[in-house]
């Protein structure tokens, strides 16, 4: 018969216990004190690198965007607010905010022509004509972030993915699944019908005729039934290219 441990063994084995856990625990304590340490050592060199480079991370949209990238491994933020270090020592909290007031213009002025979804491409496009005059270059990269920080204003600026481009919708609009794959397929002529959204998509006339009126009463569609053969076409604006001429009417 097996021999239950007796009230020393059990005492034993909870000294024990405990001896591992505090073990454990200033394992764990020195291994989180090094990485602060070494954390702390990284974003004084960041800092450092930053003072070094103000002027190429300031007007290099390359890199600019690398040096984000650093930033965002040590969970620095230079755009979380425009007073403090970063904004003092670069600027680039101004910067976006500048650019981001620059997109919310643009956006409103192409309104009319697309309603409210425009690509990402042809948005920074517009965005580089209007800062023609800017010595600092803007990239795709600089658009995204600048959007990112007007989500705080509740207005619906968010970028979302149609197939492999990215579109840029300034209306607080949801856009499902069937709308994303209407957009997509859209992005070939420009227009679809009901009859290719059918066969395409293998949908049914009332899913298609639905996912459409939608897009349609959004304003992100026009309607053409000028054709011979009948069939009512379904524009999308925000296929085409928008002239600058549009800004200059607004």
């Amino acid at each position: 018969m097996r021999r239950r441990p007796g009230i020393g063994g059990l005492q034993t084995a909870a000294a024990a216990r405990d001896q591992y856990r505090l073990l454990g625990e200033n394992v764990a304590k020195l291994r989180t004190d090094l990485m602060k340490e070494q954390l702390a050592t990284f974003r004084s060199q960041l800092e450092d690198f930053a003072r070094k480079h103000k002027n190429d991370i300031r007007k290099n949209p390359t890199f600019r965007s690398q040096f984000h990238e650093m930033c965002a491994k040590v969970g620095v933020d230079p755009l979380a607010s425009n007073k403090g270090f970063w904004a003092e020592l670069l600027g680039i909290g101004d910067f976006y905010y500048e650019i981001g007031v620059q997109i919310v213009d643009i956006c409103l002025a192409t309104r009319a022509h697309n309603g409210g979804l425009i690509n990402l491409q042809e948005l920074c496009k517009l965005l580089r004509q209007r800062r023609k005059s800017d010595r600092e270059l803007v990239s795709e990269d600089d658009c995204l972030r600048a959007i990112s920080k007007l989500k705080v204003l509740g207005s619906g600026f968010e970028v979302i993915s149609v197939g492999k481009k990215k579109l840029v919708r300034s209306v607080p609009t949801e856009l499902n699944k069937d709308h994303n794959q209407i957009l997509e397929l859209a992005q070939a002529q420009g227009f679809v019908t009901v009859d290719e959204v059918e066969r395409r998509l293998s949908w049914t006339s009332g899913r298609a005729i639905d996912a459409l009126d939608t897009l349609l009463d959004d304003g992100l569609a026009m309607i053409d039934d000028g054709h011979r053969d009948g069939k009512r076409r379904y524009w999308f604006p925000y296929v085409s290219s928008i002239t600058s001429s549009v800004l200059a009417d607004s």
